[in-house]
């Protein structure tokens, strides 16, 4: 299994990459360009939110729970007073950084569900959810948000897989096939439940013609 420094180094790369092609292209200006950058970094850290007390799952609720409180302000500040909006925010943050945390922790097995590309497909619609409908994107950079998580989750479960293989002893180590995956096998549940939460994001999401035009455009710069 690759170590986080390995998995955000190569993920950020990917970002790069991913985010200068799209700025060449006119896809996204300079500003969105970084945004790009950093979803791609986080995407690629973010299938070990499963790890019990690793690096992972601590720079991930920490970046959750910036965002959630700005959603949080935006939300609550036409309804409650300055001080009920400061303890609400406060409640918000210490919900998701610790409690949040605390709960994946005791209810998520490394490996699991959250290592598949189910999982991925989760997060990428979530991203463009709130992108499209909290923050007012237009449904370009909302599907190029959900889209570079996508590449983030994608690097990171591609890292796992060949960190697997033993290119030395010619042989596959037994984590081989855990982290590449459709969903989890071992677990129907877990499957069920995750297909739950993402049909339900499905009224939210940016038009589907628009990642189509994504994607076409994509494999047109590929070619």
């Amino acid at each position: 299994m690759a170590n986080f420094r390995t998995h955000v180094a190569v993920a950020t790369m990917g970002g790069v990459l991913a985010a200068y092609v799209g700025w060449q292209a006119q896809w996204w200006s300079s500003s969105q360009a970084l945004v790009v950058i950093a979803l791609v970094a986080f995407g690629g850290i973010l299938p070990d939110i499963d790890a019990d007390r690793s690096r992972s799952i601590r720079m991930i609720f920490n970046c959750l729970s910036v965002p959630s409180l700005v959603l949080g302000v935006m939300i609550l500040e036409r309804w409650l007073t300055p001080g009920l909006l400061l303890a609400a925010c406060g409640g918000i943050y210490v919900g998701i950084r610790y409690l949040a945390s605390l709960l994946f922790s005791r209810l998520t097995v490394h490996r699991g569900i959250w290592h598949s590309l189910l999982a991925g497909g989760l997060c990428a619609l979530a991203t463009a959810s709130v992108s499209y409908q909290l923050l007012a994107q237009s449904a370009w950079i909302a599907w190029s948000h959900g889209m570079a998580v996508w590449l983030g989750f994608c690097i990171h479960l591609g890292l796992d897989e060949l960190y697997s293989v033993d290119l030395e002893g010619a042989r596959l180590k037994r984590s081989f096939g855990t982290a590449l995956k459709l969903g989890d096998a071992k677990r129907p549940l877990s499957n069920l439940l995750m297909m739950i939460a993402l049909l339900t994001l499905l009224p939210w999401i940016p038009p589907w013609s628009v990642l189509g035009e994504l994607l076409h455009q994509g494999s047109l710069l590929w070619r």
